[in-house]
């Protein structure tokens, strides 16, 4: 399928404002990140606890980030999920090892303690708690109320309990009188309830906890797959085409990386591991997309001997021009519906992706490809009269010595 046919784009001509905004953007990136003093690592990299909030009602951002800074120590940080949800992510950094073990506790307590009423605060938090702690609070008060339970009867009670409140209600009950529907509660069991227990207006649905060491490691790791990738990927186009082919591939990418990075910084955005793993695609994308002009420049070589590399090249980015828009428009319209609708949790991830998507679009067109025309000039200009043929050979055999 052919969106534009037999189009003459003088795309090489046009190279120098993309050339120009690529090199605003790094120097700017690079600005950013020597301010800031590197990327701005999210919790997988930097070592820290990160918890999923469920609340009743809009969580209010101002008051939790303001209760957490008085009694944890660190960053805080508050993200409200997109959509109707009411789900907050609360992220605190952690400076040591033995800060892992406490930090769920401590981010528990300050938010019960700031969203359960004073008169309620020596109850046990319901939406919280686990079958065992329900277990032990209710056993002696439902003996006392004259609806006593054997353990393997209370057990069982518990479990049905807390799976309705998880399974039928996201984990957030708003009042005792829901567990009627529950088998075996009585109006005894709900009275026994709501003596014993209190309801906060939220529950923990997740908690990631990343020690300091592990992060350094994860960084580390992240950095020689994105190198490992590359010079992987150079050593495979400088075997299929030429050194100089792959030296610009490699080129390409690398500043589709640095770039994006670079805005990430700029928008003041985290690296996460999601965010990496965009990078990895966005590596492997536009990778493929240069392969694709380059695999059609070879083949023009062949046939168009007489042809300037410039001219040649121009003709073979156009050949390839419907594919490119039917590839990279599809691709980048999916990324956006997932930046647009897929909610603060991979917010990162498709940033990452729209960004890489415009950027190695132009890279294969406007970078790589001039890189081979700059190579071949310098050679030129660097070869004496009377000496043999060109750099790169294609360029030789194209002219036919």
């Amino acid at each position: 399928m052919e969106i534009f046919k037999q189009t003459n784009f003088d795309f090489l001509g046009k190279k120098w404002p993309f050339i120009i905004a690529s090199l605003v953007l790094t120097v700017a990136g690079f600005a950013s990140l020597g301010i800031k003093g590197g990327p701005r690592y999210g919790i997988d990299f930097r070592g820290g606890a990160l918890m999923d909030v469920k609340f009743a009602g809009p969580p209010p951002d101002a008051k939790i980030r303001a209760a957490l800074e008085k009694n944890i120590k660190g960053d805080i940080s508050v993200q409200n999920v997109s959509g109707t949800s009411h789900e907050v992510l609360i992220g605190t950094e952690l400076k040591s090892d033995q800060e892992l073990a406490a930090a769920r506790a401590a981010m528990t307590r300050t938010l019960e303690a700031t969203f359960i009423p004073q008169q309620a605060q020596g109850l046990l938090e319901f939406n919280n708690a686990g079958v065992g702690a329900l277990a032990d609070r209710l056993r002696d008060p439902l003996s006392r109320s004259g609806a006593p339970l054997s353990d393997s009867q209370l057990q069982d009670l518990i479990a049905r309990i807390v799976a309705y409140r998880d399974r039928d209600q996201s984990g957030l009950l708003t009042s005792f009188d829901q567990l009627s529907a529950v088998s075996g509660v009585t109006p005894q069991v709900i009275n026994v309830l709501k003596q014993e227990c209190a309801l906060a207006p939220f529950t923990v649905k997740r908690v990631e906890i990343v020690g300091p060491k592990v992060g350094a490691e994860l960084r580390w790791q992240a950095v020689k797959a994105t190198l490992y990738a590359l010079a992987g990927m150079l050593v495979y186009i400088a075997f299929r085409f030429e050194w100089i082919y792959g030296a610009a591939a490699v080129i390409a990418v690398f500043h589709d990386t640095l770039i994006t990075i670079g805005l990430f910084s700029l928008m003041n955005k985290e690296i996460s591991l999601t965010v990496i793993a965009a990078l990895l695609t966005l590596v492997g994308y536009s990778m493929n997309d240069t392969i694709v002009v380059f695999d059609r420049i070879r083949e023009n070589l062949k046939i168009m001997r007489r042809e300037k590399l410039d001219v040649l090249i121009n003709r073979s980015i156009n050949q390839t021009l419907s594919r490119t828009i039917l590839t990279s428009g599809l691709t980048f319209l999916t990324v956006l519906a997932l930046f647009l609708f897929g909610g603060e949790v991979l917010h990162g991830f498709s940033l990452a992706l729209v960004i890489g998507i415009i950027i190695g679009t132009y890279s294969s067109i406007f970078i790589a490809s001039p890189i081979l025309v700059f190579w071949q000039d310098f050679m030129e200009k660097r070869k004496k009269p009377s000496a043999g043929s060109p750099l790169p050979p294609a360029v030789a055999a194209r002219r036919g010595r």
